[in-house]
């Protein structure tokens, strides 16, 4: 029988899970018990961590599925985008979390963060990029192909240009909702008339909600809407 005990991998570790892992590493980058002003530090550690975490993998699926699109790849875009669409789901789910954080605990918290704000996180930076990418790599193939997209809605169903139309609008739905929620976990936990920890007032956070990554897949739908069976009750 092979014995799993002996050491295959180099680095850190007791077990070759740690050093793939780096489990020592990850698990030492939230501050001790000694350097905490409150125990639910380690609570705001975490959520801010793996969402970096999930960032990361997001625009890595991102700017894989504008490349996909650029060599006409569309099926395998549409299933990166799906996962994308997941990992900003699962974002979006972890700030239920910070329902457990005291408003009053979060004020001490904000003692020891500086000048910290979600502002400056280098994943929702990435992913504004990554966004912007695969907009530019979605525009060039309706141009390149002279794709109609109110046809396409009308009868080119399930086709692969479909599907990748539909996989985007996911992925931009997703975003707006996780800023629906981070928004009312913000003044859930701070408020709505106060700033933030760089001056930015919180109810700015409101005006982002509506950004979209991709107008044109959302403004059809009001064409659909004015030119559809139904279009007088709809003006």
């Amino acid at each position: 029988m092979k014995d799993y005990s002996k050491q295959v991998l180099t680095g850190e570790g007791d077990t070759d899970y740690a050093r793939y892992m780096r489990t020592d590493t990850l698990l030492s980058l939230q501050r001790g018990p000694d350097e905490v002003v409150h125990r639910d530090e380690l609570l705001f550690q975490v959520v801010h961590q793996t969402t970096e975490l999930w960032l990361k993998l997001t625009c890595a699926d991102l700017d894989e599925a504008a490349e996909r699109i650029g060599a006409g790849e569309l099926e395998s875009a549409t299933g990166l985008l799906g996962r994308a669409s997941l990992g900003i789901e699962l974002v979006t789910g972890q700030l239920e979390m910070m329902r457990h954080l005291s408003p009053w605990d979060f004020q001490l918290i904000r003692t020891v963060l500086g000048h910290g704000s979600g502002a400056d996180s280098p994943g929702w930076r990435a992913i504004r990029r990554c966004g912007r990418r695969l907009e530019a790599a979605f525009a060039a193939m309706v141009r390149q192909t002279g794709l109609d997209l109110a046809e396409l809605y009308r009868s080119g169903l399930h086709s692969p240009e479909h599907r990748l139309a539909e996989a985007l609008i996911e992925w931009d739905e997703r975003i707006s909702l996780w800023r629906v929620r981070h928004y009312k976990m913000a003044t859930r936990v701070i408020g709505h008339q106060v700033v933030g920890t760089q001056g930015t007032p919180v109810d700015v956070l409101a005006s982002l909600i509506n950004y979209k990554f991709f107008p044109e897949l959302w403004e059809l739908r009001d064409e659909l809407t004015r030119t559809g069976p139904m279009a007088e009750t709809a003006l």
